[in-house]
């Protein structure tokens, strides 16, 4: 198994959205990741970055949104591009695991047609009747598509096992959004990766009791981030944050990979 890390663009932000209280106005320019896992049963994607038409006019296609979040990407950034320089086409993608149906996680929904597209249930009811602080994060254009969605109920479907075979396990991480999940990849050779998405947004969120900048639900944060801190101290788990331009720096970008 291996997996490859991959930057679909930037978000030209302030600090203060990602870490509650702190770096108030402060220019903060922040990754834009997807993940792409090759497992012997198939390829998996966790997220699906942003929409091509961001590239092209973000302002169009995100409309307030660019006010908070300014999107810069490149067409070559977009995820069909990239996954097209890894060899890798769309109908060979067998999972897309969602993190949430934000702007910049959901623009690749609808692309890949042989996959199953792995929601949680009240993510997906949430995304299309939001709460209006979070209803310009949704951009129902990105999500709203005839895929072949795989439902799983919050606490009760908690560390789904996608292949059944302990490599990659889903785990529910509610608080910035109602149906947020984060992805385990066990690997052979390194030692283990929680995706976290958006629920734990900065190595500071993570460690210093910051709370995320955005969040639907703040005690349901910090619920979701101690379970991060338990795999981290406890078990030795790399806890690979959403948008920390410091943390993401360390990793390796494909083509080169983890296994």
């Amino acid at each position: 198994m291996k997996l490859y890390f991959f930057e679909g663009g930037t978000l030209k932000s302030f600090k203060h959205l990602f870490t509650m209280g702190r770096g108030l106005g402060e220019q903060f320019e922040v990754p834009v990741p997807y993940f792409l896992i090759q497992h012997p049963r198939g390829y998996v994607l966790y997220d699906t970055g942003m929409a091509l038409e961001v590239s092209r006019d973000k302002n169009k296609h995100w409309g307030d949104a660019v006010g908070a979040y300014d999107p810069v990407m490149t067409e070559g950034q977009w995820i069909i591009n990239q996954l097209k320089e890894a060899g890798v086409a769309p109908e060979e993608v067998k999972w897309v695991v969602q993190s949430h149906l934000h702007l910049d996680h959901a623009g690749g929904v609808g692309l890949f047609p042989n996959a199953k597209y792995l929601v949680q249930r009240d993510e997906l009811h949430f995304a299309y009747v939001p709460d209006f602080y979070m209803k310009a994060a949704y951009i129902r254009q990105d999500f709203d598509k005839d895929v072949d969605w795989f439902i799983l109920e919050g606490w009760q479907d908690d560390k789904f096992d996608i292949f059944n075979d302990g490599s990659l396990i889903v785990y529910f991480t509610p608080g910035h959004t109602p149906g947020h999940q984060s992805l385990l990849v066990n690997l052979e050779k390194n030692s283990p990766m929680f995706l976290t998405g958006d629920s734990c947004y900065t190595l500071e969120n993570l460690n210093e009791n910051v709370l995320p900048g955005l969040v639907w639900s703040p005690s349901l944060a910090v619920r979701s981030i101690q379970t991060m801190r338990y795999l981290q101290d406890e078990l030795g788990v790399n806890i690979v944050t959403g948008h920390d331009p410091t943390g993401w720096a360390e990793y390796k970008k494909f083509p080169e990979y983890y296994e």
